[in-house]
Formats: C-alpha cells, sequence, structure tokens
C-alpha cells in the first residue's frame, strides 16, 4: 500500500466531511469541511492496515481533519462542487407549483437531501415539509453555512 499524496500537498475534498465522533469540540454529525475546501498534507498512516489516512490542515477554518484517500483529489484536477451539497438548509426564493398548485411556499426551509442532478450539476434533490422535489438551484438560497 502506497500513499498518493506527498507531505505538504494541496488536496480537496470531494464530500462534505462531518464528525464521526473522533473531534474534540463538535457534537457527532456536525460539519467539519464542506466539500471542495483545500488544505495541505501533514501526516498520513494506515487505518484497519487496509486503508489510508491522511491529516489534512485545512487552512481557512484551522482545522485538521483526518480524511480517506478517496475522499481526496490533487488540486490539478478540475473541479465543480455545485452551489449546495447534502444537508445544506435552503429556503425557496420564490413559490413552487406542480399542475398549477402551489406545493412549496417562497421562503419555506428545506433540506438538501441529493447534490448536483442534471447536465450541468445544477439541479438539487430537496425536501420541503417532508416532501422530496427536483429544484433548480436559481430557485434556492443558502440559509446558513455549517463550515
Amino acid at each position: 500500500m502506497r500513499q498518493k499524496f506527498d507531505f505538504g500537498e494541496e488536496v480537496r475534498v470531494t464530500r462534505a466531511i462531518r464528525n464521526d465522533g473522533t473531534m474534540r469540540g463538535f457534537a457527532r454529525g456536525d460539519l467539519l469541511v464542506r466539500r471542495g475546501s483545500t488544505g495541505f498534507v501533514r501526516e498520513w498512516g494506515t487505518f484497519l492496515m487496509d486503508q489510508i489516512i491522511y491529516q489534512v490542515h485545512f487552512l481557512d477554518d484551522d482545522l485538521v481533519v483526518g480524511c480517506r484517500e478517496q475522499e481526496l483529489l490533487p488540486l490539478s484536477v478540475p473541479w465543480h462542487a455545485g452551489q449546495f451539497q447534502y444537508g445544506d438548509r435552503v429556503a425557496c426564493r420564490h413559490a413552487l407549483s406542480v399542475n398549477g398548485e402551489v406545493v412549496v411556499a417562497a421562503g419555506e426551509h428545506g433540506r438538501i437531501e441529493g447534490t448536483d442532478q442534471g447536465e450541468g450539476g445544477e439541479s438539487y434533490t430537496v425536501t420541503f415539509s417532508g416532501r422530496w422535489f427536483q429544484v433548480p438551484a436559481s430557485a434556492m438560497i443558502l440559509l446558513e453555512a455549517d463550515a
């Protein structure tokens, strides 16, 4: 087993990194690093003798997080993160309707359940009041940024 990334190499995370219970000061499930964020490899080691784990320092958040090799890309690889990611809380910019019936009111809050759908990654699966909808990014605004 050989490491893919070198010490000091700048890398990008391909998915949101949430606390699995090993980060002191954060609740289990808290968002630590948004997908698309970049950081620098500090160290690496193995887990269960079959996975390489990289210690990555995310300078913007001044946070050091353990990342699996498959969660990282070299900075040189093209990247399109999209506007939202799984778990983001959003609000609808305007009312949404199905067959002329308003099903989501303007300003209603929802949660991103699926990302990067459609040819350009421009639509998302969102739950509003327990119902799932396919919604274009242009119809939503981000309510909060956890990290």
